[in-house]
């Protein structure tokens, strides 16, 4: 896949601003004084739908559009973030959506999907399942399936590494996290339009080291499971071709275990009062696990999202241990 450049990210930029004004990006001291660094929060948590993932969705409907195809509808697999963009996207658009969600999935974003309009179906149990099942659907009802990365995707999402890149000059470095990819490789993208010299840094959990361990072999590596509480990092399968931008582009890849994530998101509550997911706090506990090498240096995290249910978060809150 090639990276889009600057002029197709900004015309991405014009779609996303039909439908959400850029979000913050924030220097708070607290978060500074525990991490040694001056940090940089992207705001992602502060969109439409709680999540970054919505750029890729208006990016994605507004292209199938504009090619001239008058879809039936639109299905997708999702442990929520997509598939909220996408109903979001279809509904803002006037079309159909479905959306499948393995068994067990959030409570809350399964609620927030069925919300926008979308017809939600639960199936398998990971979402690496409920994405082979949402391609037979897709066939057996003529739906236009919506990969969860494809370049559609990652030039949306790219809209706001441009936002933050833009507005926070000289960062030595971006934390960014990897569910199946668009994320990491929409800012690479825009750092490489801005020819700029900031390190990327993906992020992972150690129970889903997909990426983590493609980019060690420099080739795609699946894993059996990927058991983490981080639903937006649980991928098993990832994509060839986000391996190959990752592993071309990307300065390293943190692996961060499930409690690294669950301290973060206490952490950005207390030091922010902003609520992260755990994809979201991933990035903070990847640079608080690399703190003496960052020290001093000014660091940008993105928080992908905040949407957590609330008997996970409460539980996180009232570890005893903490």
């Amino acid at each position: 896949m090639t990276l889009p450049g600057l002029e197709q990210i900004e015309q991405a930029a014009r779609v996303v601003a039909s439908a959400m004004k850029p979000t913050p990006e924030i220097c708070w001291a607290t978060l500074s004084a525990r991490c040694g660094a001056e940090i940089r929060v992207k705001h992602e948590n502060h969109t439409p739908v709680g999540a970054f993932k919505v750029r890729g969705g208006l990016v994605y409907i507004d292209d199938l559009l504009a090619r001239g195809s008058a879809p039936v509808g639109v299905i997708a697999a999702t442990r929520g973030n997509h598939g909220r963009s996408i109903a979001f996207a279809a509904r803002r658009r006037g079309l159909r959506a479905t959306i499948v969600v393995p068994h067990g999935n959030s409570v809350e974003q399964n609620a927030a999907i069925q919300a926008l309009g979308a017809e939600l179906i639960e199936h398998g149990r990971d979402f690496q399942d409920a994405l082979e099942h949402a391609s037979e659907v897709a066939r057996e009802r003529n739906l236009t399936m919506v990969p969860s990365f494809a370049e559609p995707l990652v030039r949306g999402v790219a809209t706001y590494g441009l936002e933050f890149l833009r507005a926070v000059n000289g960062m030595d470095a971006v934390y960014v996290p990897i569910g199946l990819g668009s994320g990491i490789c929409g800012t690479i993208a825009a750092r490489e339009a801005l020819g700029l010299t900031t390190r990327i840094v993906g992020v992972v959990s150690d129970a889903a080291p997909a990426y983590a361990l493609s980019f060690a072999a420099r080739k795609p590596v699946s894993t059996a499971s990927a058991k983490t509480e981080a639903d937006g990092l649980a991928v098993r399968v990832p994509d060839a071709d986000a391996v190959e931008i990752v592993n071309r582009f990307a300065e390293r890849v943190v692996s961060v275990s499930d409690g690294e994530i669950e301290e973060a998101m206490r952490h950005y509550f207390t030091d922010t009062h902003n609520v992260a997911e755990g994809a979201g706090a991933a990035t903070l506990a990847a640079l608080l696990k690399e703190q003496d090498q960052m020290r001093g240096r000014r660091v940008g995290l993105v928080l992908s999202g905040g949407n957590v249910d609330r008997a996970k978060y409460a539980r996180i809150f009232s570890d005893p241990n903490r």
